[in-house]
């Protein structure tokens, strides 16, 4: 089971049209529907399952701007500006702490990365924008106050932050519902009507919405219902294992990571602890379809990830790629994604922690669980109009960095709905670069 979220009240209530109607109540949906509402156009979201039911409450909390790909690095400066404020504008609290993040490098070669991140990302976005330095083995120390090891240093962030991700999506939900915002659930949308060529409605298990543009912000499942519209998004899924444990005194209030684990103290007192970066992906068709787009991301992952083939490739190659919309649909029938965890990722993770804070050793897991990451080629994500396909726009892709970037996200894209001037420049997330002989590069952020 995955971890327990807050709860909304379900709402079914369809309204008959929308400016625009949202697929997936994730975080970059809310944060989409968010942004739209604040431009004036009216919004529904359809969510087959319940707010932030997968990855959106799945993930670490950890919002940075620490070691992204670069070509990230814009989006999530502006992400963290937007967390910042987000409780005071929305009347909620999301558990946003400015913490600090820190990147702890185990040798003098991680040490020279982080160095030459530092570098590129100071000279795309300037100091001033960016509060990232290197530190000395004794401020690493001092930052993860308790630990036994003494490590190269690190680069640390003090203005990177973490959030609650069972808390902050579903919050964000009940305020924008009391700010007129249709948030349906569980209403899964299953197609697209169009009208001379031009989106005219979605039709969900409980009746059609009128509307002139879609998002499909569905995490996981994008490609899947995008490929029944003929859109083909490149885009695998990994899995990623996470435990939470009992509160525990005199912990670290940084979060920080190194090349086995990474963690970040809750409200509740407890940690979420997690493998850094290791990951498990489970072979599916789309595996072998994709194989040439992924190829240079599987290169660069040698020995991080884990493959795995189970019930899930024969369950994939069964489903239907088209389907009938007055039937019920895979979506109705698998509301929410709920892997099992990879025990041997979190078993590396806890003792690595146990090793680093022996004062933690006995720390009392509370609850393991996974998530499915959708990611991109590249691992940057998808922010897109769909070319020949008026009205219908793709966020999807985050690669694991959602959470963190969401709330910029979701303006960028309600910048591209709306057409307005854009937050930054969407140019490096647009969908078409899989198709348009544009290079896959594999960036040094992680």
């Amino acid at each position: 089971m995955g971890p327990p979220t807050e709860r909304i009240p379900e709402d079914r209530t369809l309204p008959d049209h929308a400016d625009v109607v949202i697929i997936g109540g994730g975080v970059i949906g809310i944060s989409t529907a968010r942004a739209l509402a604040e431009k004036g156009l009216s919004v529904a979201v359809c969510e087959k399952g319940y707010i932030a039911g997968e990855q959106s409450s799945r993930n670490w909390g950890w919002c940075r701007a620490t070691h992204r790909d670069l070509r990230e690095l814009e989006l999530s400066l502006e992400s963290l500006k937007l967390w910042r404020r987000i409780d005071a504008e929305l009347g909620i609290d999301a558990g946003y702490r400015e913490c600090g993040i820190l990147y702890a490098a185990d040798d003098p070669k991680a040490l020279a990365d982080h160095e030459a991140w530092l570098a590129r990302a100071v000279a795309l976005v300037g100091r001033d924008a960016l509060d990232s330095r290197i530190v000395s083995p004794d401020e690493t120390a001092a930052l993860m106050s308790g630990t036994s090891r003494r490590f190269a240093g690190g680069i640390y962030t003090p203005s990177d932050g973490r959030a609650e991700p069972q808390r902050a999506v579903p919050a964000m939900a009940a305020a924008l519902r009391e700010r007129g915002v249709k948030v349906l659930t569980p209403c899964a949308v299953r197609g697209i009507e169009t009208s001379g060529g031009a989106i005219s409605g979605v039709v969900t298990e409980y009746g059609r919405i009128g509307c002139a543009s879609v998002v499909v912000a569905g995490g996981a499942w994008t490609r899947y219902f995008a490929g029944s519209l003929g859109v083909d998004v490149p885009q695998l899924m990994v899995r990623s294992s996470v435990m939470r444990t009992s509160p525990l005194e005199n912990g670290p209030d940084v979060s920080a990571c190194n090349q086995e684990m990474g963690y970040r103290k809750r409200l509740d007192g407890g940690y979420t602890i997690a493998n850094a970066f290791h990951s498990y992906h489970d072979i599916t068709p789309d595996s072998f379809r994709l194989f040439a787009k992924f190829l240079p991301a599987l290169k660069s992952q040698i020995g991080s990830i884990k493959l795995g083939l189970n019930a899930r490739f024969f369950d994939e190659l069964r489903r239907p790629r088209r389907w009938p919309l007055d039937q019920p649909t895979l979506f109705e029938t698998a509301r929410t994604l709920d892997p099992e965890p990879v025990e041997s990722f979190n078993r590396t993770a806890v003792t690595e922690f146990r090793k680093l804070f022996p004062a933690l050793a006995e720390l009392r897991i509370e609850q393991a669980w996974a998530g499915y990451i959708d990611v991109t080629p590249d691992a940057v994500p998808v922010i897109s109009s769909v070319d020949r396909k008026p009205g219908l726009f793709i966020a999807t892709g985050f690669s694991g960095h959602g959470f963190g970037i969401g709330p910029a996200a979701g303006k960028l894209m309600a910048d591209l709905v709306a057409n307005d001037a854009p937050l930054v420049d969407p140019r490096a997330f647009r969908l078409s670069r899989f198709f348009d002989g544009s290079k896959i590069e594999i960036d040094g952020g992680f």
